[in-house]
């Protein structure tokens, strides 16, 4: 046992190479075997598993930094370090690595009970081995039958995270990818839940590469905006390179996390508008969680069977958008995610305004956050639900890291323009809008009732069916009541520069 006047380190964990009750590292096989009580194998071949917790459990999650913990959270650690050492349980521990970068990569271990090789499955399907003997980073103790409510302990400092209580895959995923971004953050940049793409150029302004970043929720849309080609041909082409999370580097560069694999929501994936996700979800290859799948082994997507938040993680490799590389070199272009029917469906922001929308993180909930409130109206700082330490230093921190590096930022609405007679925006307009401000052929004008620098032409689409105000009754009563909203909400964060709070748009 650890002495109780420190914390734990991860020097308390017993190493799995010399204890013979721990599994280590064993193959994918011998992981789905040791769940295959729990299994339903799909038409496919695929293993489909059903979770007794189905999203993430958010509000029984503390970490050291914003809280002061106590004997309690420190009680919480040492069941799992005593479960772990215990010689008559079945331990599995498995070892990988989060991001190539070398400011910021890191190995993660797992420990979890052996007949909970699915959590363990599925996880190290998303990311990368780790070199043989390589000692731990990051370390997670997740014991999904320890407690009846979840019970979950982040200690950033000392790389340890304990779950108890939980049997949710995603609990493990964020358990590294949240320390991850800690770690960007120390390395003086920021991590960020976006997803990163490189498109490829080749027109009359010569070969060039566009490095673009999408923040939003998850559910919002962020994964198909970033695997989309743009519809452009040979030589021509836009690759995935991040899907999830990322850490904004000083240098400008992006260093992506997941190496391996996604982690993607599958209700209402469909082979016509997702062909490559949907491709990858039907291959043997993919994990399923909380999927609709009957005995024989049928799969329907379309069902929420199990609750709205379905997953599959798919192996990067069988996506043909996706790149060899998760790193993107630079970036250029930053796109905030939004579904609020008084925006535009593309603005391009100032300085202060896309750090006024990084804080404001609007958008909608969802199954993967909280359940009870699916289509609400919500504002995550970052649209982040991962971040460790003061938010306001966050918003100030994008706000030095954009500047330094010159980047545009844009806030683009997915979903309709008006709250009367809305007009939607599908997908066509979308990808036209991306693909004019990749190639710089967009222009811009300033709407005086927006307070935002809005498209007066996109080629491809008639911008003008977009006039916020032609769709909004009493546009200007409405417009300022959530200008002053968003201010009063952006003035709670004590950290905020004041710049940032009086850019609210």
């Amino acid at each position: 046992m650890p002495d109780s006047t420190r914390w734990p380190t991860i020097a308390d964990y017993p190493d799995p190479a010399t204890a013979d009750h721990i599994s280590h590292n064993p193959p994918f096989e011998d992981l789905r075997a040791f769940s295959a009580p729990l299994e339903t194998t799909t038409e496919f071949g695929a293993p489909s598993y059903v979770s007794r917790f189905r999203s993430r459990s958010a509000d029984r999650t503390a970490n050291a930094v914003d809280g002061s913990f106590g004997d309690a959270d420190l009680a919480v650690t040492e069941r799992g370090i005593e479960w772990v050492t215990d010689p008559t349980n079945d331990v599995l521990c498995v070892d990988r690595v989060v991001g190539r970068h070398d400011d910021v990569a890191a190995v993660c271990r797992l420990f979890l009970p052996r007949e909970y090789g699915r959590i363990a499955l599925a996880w190290a399907k998303l990311l990368e081995p780790a070199p043989d003997g390589a000692d731990p980073d990051f370390l997670t103790v997740q014991l999904p039958d320890a407690t009846e409510e979840p019970q979950i302990r982040v200690h950033p400092p000392a790389g340890l995270t304990t779950v108890l209580g939980s049997d949710y895959t995603g609990e493990a995923k964020k358990s590294f990818l949240r320390l991850f971004m800690h770690r960007a953050k120390q390395a003086g940049g920021l991590g960020l839940h976006a997803g990163s793409k490189r498109v490829t150029l080749d027109d009359g302004s010569g070969v060039r590469e566009i490095g673009q970043l999408f923040l939003g929720l998850s559910g919002t849309g962020k994964s198909t905006l970033t695997s989309h080609g743009l519809w452009l041909d040979d030589p021509e082409g836009a690759e995935m390179l991040q899907d999830d999370v990322c850490a904004l580097l000083p240098s400008g560069t992006v260093a992506g996390s997941e190496g391996s694999g996604l982690y993607i929501k599958t209700l209402g994936l469909g082979p016509d508008e997702q062909p490559e996700l949907h491709a990858a979800a039907t291959d043997e290859s993919a994990v399923l969680e909380n999927v609709a799948v009957d005995d024989d082994g049928t799969v329907h997507f379309e069902e929420p069977r199990y609750g709205r938040n379905a997953r599959a993680v798919v192996r990067r490799d069988y996506l043909e958008s996706s790149a060899d590389g998760i790193d993107l070199q630079r970036v250029d272009q930053v796109f905030f995610i939004t579904r609020n029917p008084l925006m535009p469906p593309i603005a391009k922001l100032s300085g202060a305004q896309a750090a006024a929308a990084f804080m404001l993180g609007e958008s909608v909930e969802t199954s993967a956050g909280d359940p009870s409130r699916i289509g609400e109206s919500i504002r995550v700082v970052g649209t982040n639900p991962f971040i460790v330490g003061t938010e306001g230093q966050e918003g100030n921190r994008f706000r030095e890291l954009i500047a330094d590096l010159d980047v545009d930022c844009f806030v683009i609405n997915t979903g309709v323009v008006g709250t009367d007679d809305p007009v939607d925006v599908g997908v066509e307009e979308t990808v036209a809008i991306l693909e004019g401000i990749a190639r710089g052929t967009v222009e811009w004008a300033h709407d005086d009732g927006l307070g935002l620098t809005v498209p007066v032409e996109v080629p491809g689409i008639d911008v003008s069916r977009y006039t916020v105000a032609d769709h909004v009754e009493g546009f200007e009563v409405a417009h300022d009541a959530l200008c002053a909203e968003r201010r009063d909400y952006l003035a709670q964060f004590e950290a905020l520069d004041d710049e940032i709070v009086d850019a609210a748009y």
